[in-house]
């Protein structure tokens, strides 16, 4: 069975990683969604948030897994069995991004492949971080959010 790993904060999780996922299950037989908890890092919405939101997205596909994370990625990848980390990618600076994370992951375990998906067009000014600048002005974002 071929598993990807789908990590990210998640700090909203947005139509641009739901469709994301969504390719992932065209390549891949499983795809786990696994939010990443830092305690050094300051998030928006609180984890049982992020992880609900997300489950309640896929909560009819049996092929989506959402857990969360608070160690190494390929750590999370050995614990679930995933041997693909997935990825996306919108800019230059995106690709650059997770080129180097693909290159340290490669280096903690080289059976872990990492694959990078280019974002869709319709889909490569979403980002998390517009969401939660729209939400801090007052802003409606459900247009960047998954209906669930």
């Amino acid at each position: 069975m071929k598993i990807a790993l789908f990590p990210g904060s998640f700090d909203p999780f947005t139509k641009g990683h739901e469709a994301l996922v969504l390719r992932g299950l065209e390549l891949f037989d499983k795809v786990v969604v696994a939010v990443g908890q830092n305690s050094a890092k300051q998030y928006q919405f609180p984890l049982e948030e992020r992880l609900d939101a997300i489950r309640r997205t896929f909560d009819d596909n049996n092929r989506v897994e959402v857990l969360h994370y608070e160690d190494m990625t390929v750590d999370c990848c050995h614990r679930c069995g995933a041997q693909f980390i997935l990825r996306g990618v919108r800019n230059a600076k995106d690709l650059e991004y997770e080129r180097t994370v693909a290159a340290v992951n490669n280096s903690l375990d080289s059976g872990i492949e990492t694959v990078v998906l280019f974002a869709e067009p319709e889909m490569a000014e979403v980002s998390s971080t517009v969401v939660r600048e729209l939400l801090a002005r007052g802003k409606d974002v459900k247009a960047y959010m998954p209906n669930n």
